[in-house]
Parts: C-alpha cells; sequence; structure tokens
C-alpha cells in the first residue's frame, strides 16, 4: 500500500486548499478511505471520512461545513477541498486507508 499526499502549503486565513492524496497497491474502489491531521503537540483526529465508492461521508466537528471530501475512483485518488481555513487547521494532513496504512503527510500553514 503507497499512499502520497499532496496539494498542502501556507494559506491565509479565509483561503481555501485542496488537498489529493494518489493511493496505490492495493484495490482503491474497495475500500473507505479517510483524511486525519495532527497539530503540533496535539493528538492526531479525523478531519474527513468516505466511503468506497463516495456515497457516504463524514467530517470531524471542527470542519463540518468547510471541508469536503471526495473521490475519482478512476485515478485511485481521494480529495480534500478546504474552504474558509482558520489558523486552527494549521497541521500535517495524512491520508489513511486499509490495515493501518498512512501517507507520508503534506503541511498545511493558515497564517497571515
Amino acid at each position: 500500500v503507497q499512499l502520497v499526499e499532496s496539494g498542502g502549503g501556507l494559506v491565509q486565513p479565509g483561503g481555501s486548499l485542496r488537498l489529493s492524496c494518489v493511493a496505490s497497491g492495493f484495490t482503491f474502489s474497495d475500500y473507505s478511505m479517510s483524511w486525519r491531521r495532527q497539530a503540533p503537540g496535539k493528538e492526531r483526529e479525523l478531519v474527513a471520512g468516505i466511503s468506497n465508492r463516495g456515497l457516504s461521508t463524514h467530517y470531524g466537528p471542527s470542519v463540518q461545513g468547510r471541508f469536503t471530501v471526495s473521490r475519482d475512483n478512476d485515478r485511485n485518488t481521494v480529495y480534500l477541498q478546504m474552504n474558509n481555513l482558520k489558523p486552527e487547521d494549521t497541521a500535517v494532513y495524512y491520508c489513511a486507508g486499509p490495515s493501518d496504512s498512512w501517507g507520508q503527510g503534506t503541511q498545511v500553514t493558515v497564517s497571515s
């Protein structure tokens, strides 16, 4: 299993970013996927999850209404659209897949 995230960066409060995670090494369309994040000094938390066909999604309470998770099973890719970003969204964002697999993470920094 390999998960490779991209799309992180520095953005001002109120801005947007879209993260991508390209998966390989397993049948992507068979598995639900999730995004998690970890801020300095804090535990890793769930940001969003999506079922294998994308018909069901769920979100952590702090991002509900601002973030949207989606997937393209033809491209083996899961996305996280992040809008109205806040400084407290600053963290390393990870893509998580089957068998407790994780990507290397991508840094998101929200600061003016």
